[in-house]
């Protein structure tokens, strides 16, 4: 597969999952919408690892991996799925944009990584001032419980963005889909006690355009986007991928403004303006080893 494609079809998957997930909750209860998608991820995940003959590898590092991912991917989409039923759909693409600047953070506490430079830390607070703006301005649907959504979505980001970066901790090497699958399957037994605690029916009837985001999460956003993401990540410089943060929160904003109705008014703008330069501000350093190290091939080309 060419690796533009590739790259395509993360930002695609990206920018349209959250507007998936509001979707998905309509009709079915946010905690049923969740667990619906990860067994579906689960199922079409082991479809593909069987007939490819993918190894599952089942190491020490490995079952490491499928427990910190399933973790933080249970504490990450169950507050996500809570709140996406009080703020705008684009927020949660907004709110999940800040998670390279946490993740440099938690790298800097935990690996001993020496990633907070100057430029770095001012974009980490043009970041943190967004985030403000956003939470003043309350990206509401959901009256008094907006603020509770904007703050379990911050909450999610933490959670989700610590698993990652306690994964590379780990510095487990199995196949992407094998951590994928394994990764999904661990969190399946959360999300069933979280619907038991919350709801713990089935839905009786569930809505055409509810199940065909629940379908379409499990299908996209739970497998095919996480092994196109990898994908991208083997084969492309990281910095070219961490661009991908900057447009998503955009496109799925102007898609939920779009295609459902939400408003968003110039406090909002402000404040995803604000975050998406502080992204821009914190990668500019890895934008320009980038930049000169693809100067340097050219140089060094024969007939250059």
């Amino acid at each position: 597969m060419p690796v533009s494609l590739a790259y395509l079809g993360v930002i695609l998957i990206w920018s349209t999952t959250p507007l998936a997930i509001q979707w998905s909750t309509e009709g079915t209860g946010f905690a049923f919408a969740v667990l619906a998608r990860m067994v579906i991820g689960v199922v079409i995940g082991t479809i593909i690892l069987v007939a490819g003959r993918i190894r599952f590898p089942l190491h020490s590092k490995a079952r490491q991996s499928y427990v910190v991912g399933g973790l933080g991917l249970l504490a990450g989409m169950g507050f996500t799925y809570w709140a996406a039923r009080y703020v705008h759909s684009g927020l949660i693409s907004v709110m999940f944009g800040l998670s390279p600047l946490v993740a440099g953070v938690l790298a800097a506490l935990w690996l001993g990584e020496r990633s907070l430079t100057r430029p770095r830390l001012i974009g980490a607070g043009l970041g943190l001032t967004g985030l403000a703006v956003i939470f003043l301005h309350g990206g509401t649907r959901g009256g008094p419980n907006a603020l509770a959504g904007l703050g379990a979505l911050l909450i999610a980001v933490v959670c989700y963005t610590a698993a990652m970066v306690w994964l590379k901790r780990i510095g487990d090497d199995s196949p992407p889909l094998a951590t994928t699958v394994g990764t999904l399957s661990v969190s399946l037994p959360g999300f069933a006690l979280l619907w038991w605690l919350t709801d713990g029916t089935l839905p009786q009837s569930i809505p055409l355009r509810s199940g065909a985001a629940i379908v379409y999460l499990g299908v996209f956003g739970s497998v095919i986007g996480f092994a196109l993401y990898y994908y991208c990540i083997r084969h492309m410089e990281a910095s070219r991928v961490a661009l991908i943060t900057l447009m998503t929160p955009v496109l799925a904003l102007l898609l939920g403004q779009a295609l459902n109705g939400e408003e968003t008014g110039p406090r909002l703008w402000a404040g995803t303006a604000l975050i998406l330069t502080g992204l821009a501000i914190y990668q500019w350093e890895s934008l320009r080893g980038w930049q000169r190290g693809r100067r340097e091939r050219r140089q060094s080309a024969p007939g250059v």
